[in-house]
């Protein structure tokens, strides 16, 4: 179980979220608000909607605490801008959708690899302290565009702790895979379909990594305190089958197989063979070194961390936690969503 570490160190700083408005953001706004009682945060997005939806999630304390910056991390001057004076940087804005990336792959470049870039340039330009980069199981192994570009990305945020230099800027990345019940989950799909009959599976075979928004939020603040500056965070997760997450959600819709889709893999992957020799595990967690000559093992050893054994691998489909049935429901139930209000009052569970 990842726990959430108090955030006193976070006291009295300034906090920048890109893509601020998504899941993650609000779920990390509110960690910190409710977390600290001087630090502040600003959200960097690009859509004024999004913002202003979001300003009125909170109280009018709460809301002198926050700043909310229009902008692109694709226009590295707007970045310099907006983290003149921040403390800590939490980069969570990406292009995402795997078919879309195959159409326009050039959109996902200028946003995933040169807003990386443009991220990593402004923080240490800004002397700030720590950055922490959201990634993806499909940066592992890529066999899509999307998952080349975050690729990419963890590997511009691992490099940029040699480019910071006398600013001493650290930079790390946090890697997960699928978020229940975020945008694109397959669950709110599953929750509405489940009322024509019909759940189609890619494959029944098929196996993800589970975790919920709260653990995901938990595991990035954790990161953002305890960094050394270069690795790369892998959260120790159960896995699931999609077809026992159909099964749960409708035992009685057919689940018709319709192949897995271009650019998906049947199995997620966390840590590759080749990083496993590099990998170092804790209790909640892993963590992927770099071979920066200046990481030595007393970092790990002094935190309780052992080193994997030769051939490491974390997928999906070789976890030994698997998520239950009644765990699943649980998780369903527990989402802040019309549909999973609706399953959850059908089979008499307490929803969110």
């Amino acid at each position: 179980m990842i726990t959430l570490r108090p955030l006193d160190h976070l006291e009295g700083s300034r906090i920048l979220i890109t893509g601020g408005t998504g899941s993650l953001g609000k779920a990390l706004t509110r960690i910190i608000l409710d977390g600290t009682k001087k630090a502040r945060i600003v959200i960097f997005s690009r859509d004024e909607f999004k913002q202003f939806q979001m300003l009125h999630l909170y109280t009018p304390e709460e809301q002198n605490r926050l700043r909310f910056f229009l902008g692109d991390v694709r226009d590295g001057g707007r970045l310099m801008r907006a983290m003149e004076g921040v403390d800590y940087v939490i980069h969570a804005a990406a292009l995402k959708q795997v078919p879309a990336a195959e159409y326009n792959p050039f959109e996902f470049v200028k946003t995933n690899v040169i807003g990386a870039e443009n991220v990593i340039n402004a923080a240490i330009d800004n002397d700030v302290k720590h950055v922490v980069a959201l990634s993806t199981d499909k940066a592992a192994n890529p066999i899509n565009l999307y998952g080349a570009t975050k690729l990419c990305s963890d590997k511009l945020f691992v490099s940029g702790n040699s480019y910071s230099g006398k600013h001493g800027t650290r930079f790390c990345v946090v890697r997960y895979g699928n978020v229940v019940g975020s945008r694109g989950s397959v669950i709110p799909f599953f929750l509405r379909q489940r009322h024509t009959g019909e759940l189609p599976i890619t494959d029944e075979r098929m196996t993800r990594f589970w975790i919920t928004l709260e653990q995901g939020a938990a595991l990035v603040m954790n990161a953002l305190l305890h960094m050394r500056g270069g690795e790369i965070w892998v959260p120790k997760i159960p896995s699931m089958k999609v077809i026992d997450l159909a099964r749960v959600i409708d035992p009685d819709c057919k689940c018709p197989v319709v192949g897995i889709r271009p650019g998906e893999k049947l199995h997620e992957v966390m840590i590759p063979v080749d990083d496993g020799r590099q990998t170092i595990s804790f209790e909640n967690h892993y963590v992927i070194k770099p071979t920066f000559p200046w990481w030595d093992d007393s970092w790990h050893a002094d935190r309780g961390g052992e080193l994997c054994p030769e051939g490491f691998y974390c997928g999906s489909d070789n976890n030994t936690e698997w998520v239950t049935d009644e765990q699943l429901a649980e998780m369903i139930a527990g989402l802040d969503l019309p549909e999973a209000k609706e399953w959850a009052s059908e089979r008499g569970l307490a929803s969110a």
